[in-house]
This record gives structure tokens, C-alpha cells and sequence, in this order.
């Protein structure tokens, strides 16, 4: 269960990192007339339009599980150039007779368990010079997970959640570089990277809204149904928040958030 306007609302950070992916895709796709793309996890279609200007000619399908952001990103199609479709990556493919050129995953491939073995599946099905860039984030460690993991692993809530969420699948470079260079018949050619952004939130509770967009969705969707329930595991993980990162004088709240990215280009 997605919630298209809390995932807006911290929209200017969570384009910065697709824009940093996006610089280092190179501007030549394979793709006659005109290049493929598929946008993974598109989310509400905005990120959709950045491609889009990026490639001002292809043909760029965004792809999403969540009905609620693709009702949200109705709004950015442009037929012919930009539309939307339902897929679940846990089994999506990519369809041979599209001949994708890029293969696009902003923040989304850490929500499917098995991407990793997905991975040399995405890179067969592209043409010589084709593109997988994706970027996901490498923050499991960080405490606004890890708290997130003791509250719902707690007797009082353990019944209630079940298992956590998702486990941490999000290798660093170095893994899936090991992945991806020896895949294709010539291999592919890897730029991968990691970055550490500083998110300056503000407001009552910035943390526990950040977390709102996407973290906790597993857990708000669990409990959608006992609003009461809701307000208690809220008030016990904002309260944790609170302490794991206090506001500066400034009246800011920094948010140190790791990010990995992965740029293959198949010989």
C-alpha cells in the first residue's frame, strides 16, 4: 500500500540520486528507429519525465506493482513517447520483441528479494550496447531501519507484524560488479559507485514523515486496518527516531543516507 503524496513529499531529495545515476548512463542507446527504455518501479511518473527528457525520441514505458502510483503517473503519459504499465519485478522480463536499449531502476530493485539472480536474466535480453543502470539504497544498517527491525521483532508487536518486512539484499559495488562484469557474451563494462547524501528534514517528526514514504509502508499496510494500533507503533518509533537523530540549533534534522549505484554497458 503506497501513498503517492507522502512519497512526493520529499520529492527534490529523492530525484537527486536518479539525476546522479542518470549522468553517468551514456547518451547513445542501441534502438532503431528509435531507443526502448524501461523505467522499473517508476513510481508517480515524475521520474519517468526526467527520462524522457533525456531522450527526448524513445519510447519509454514506466512499470510499476503499486495500482496507486500508477494512477498517480496517468498524468505524465504522452502517447507513443511515455506510458505506464503493471509489472511485478519479483517475474517481470523483459519482453524480447521490445528490444529494450536501457533497462532503469530508481530505488526500486531492494524490494525484490531475488534481483540479484533477475540480474543476468536483464542483461541477456539486451542488444549489444545496451544499458542496466540502477541505483538502490545501502542505509539498512542505518537506525532508522534497525529500529524499525527491534520495534517489530518486540513481543508487543511481533504477533501482530510477523517476520520483518524485507531483508537487506542490497549488495555494495564491489558485489554487484562481481555480478554483472562477466555477464553477456563479451562481458560488460561497469561503473559502479556508492554515495553518502545528507538529508537536512524539517518539521514535527521529520524523520518518522521521511520514513513514511517508503521504509515503513510494509509495516503501515499491516496494520491499515486498526487505526489505534497504527498510532501506537507510530508514537513508539517516532519517539526512538527522536533520540536516534535530535535536531541541530538550526532547528534541522540531518539524515545521513547511503545510496549504491550500478551503471553496466553490454559489449
Amino acid at each position: 500500500m503506497w501513498d503517492p503524496q507522502q512519497y512526493l513529499r520529499h520529492a527534490a531529495y529523492r530525484l537527486r540520486p536518479l539525476r546522479d545515476l542518470l549522468a553517468r548512463v551514456p547518451d547513445a542507446l542501441p534502438g532503431h528507429p528509435r531507443p526502448r527504455i524501461a523505467d522499473l518501479g517508476c513510481g508517480p511518473g515524475g521520474p519517468s519525465e526526467v527520462l524522457a527528457q533525456r531522450w527526448p525520441g524513445a519510447h519509454i514505458t514506466g512499470y510499476d506493482s503499486s495500482q496507486d502510483m500508477l494512477k498517480e503517473a496517468e498524468a505524465h503519459t504522452r502517447p507513443g513517447r511515455l506510458d505506464f504499465a503493471y509489472a511485478d519485478l519479483t517475474d517481470w522480463r523483459p519482453d524480447p520483441d521490445e528490444h529494450f536499449g536501457l533497462l532503469f531502476a530508481n530505488a526500486a530493485l531492494h524490494w525484490v528479494p531475488n534481483h540479484t539472480d533477475l540480474l543476468p536474466e536483464w542483461i541477456a535480453a539486451l542488444p549489444p550496447g545496451g544499458v542496466l543502470a540502477f541505483q538502490v539504497p545501502g542505509n539498512f544498517r542505518a537506525p532508522t531501519h534497525t529500529l524499525l527491525a527491534e520495534l517489530a521483532e518486540s513481543p508487543r508487536w511481533q504477533g501482530r507484524l510477523g517476520p520483518p518486512p524485507r531483508p537487506d539484499t542490497v549488495l555494495d559495488p564491489a558485489g554487484y560488479a562481481e555480478i554483472l562484469a562477466p555477464l553477456g557474451p563479451h562481458g560488460c563494462d561497469i561503473d559502479a559507485w556508492e554515495s553518502t547524501y545528507l538529508h537536512r528534514l524539517t518539521g514535527p517528526d521529520p524523520v518518522l514523515e521521511w520514513t513514511k514514504g517508503t521504509t515503513l509502508r510494509p509495516v503501515l499496510t499491516r496494520l491499515k486496518d486498526d487505526p489505534a494500533a497504527r498510532h501506537r507503533f507510530l508514537s513508539e518509533y517516532g519517539q526512538a527516531l527522536r533520540k536516534a537523530y535530535p535536531p541541530a540549533p538550526d532547528g534541522t534534522t540531518a539524515v545521513p543516507f547511503r545510496r549504491v549505484f550500478m551503471v553496466a554497458v553490454k559489449r
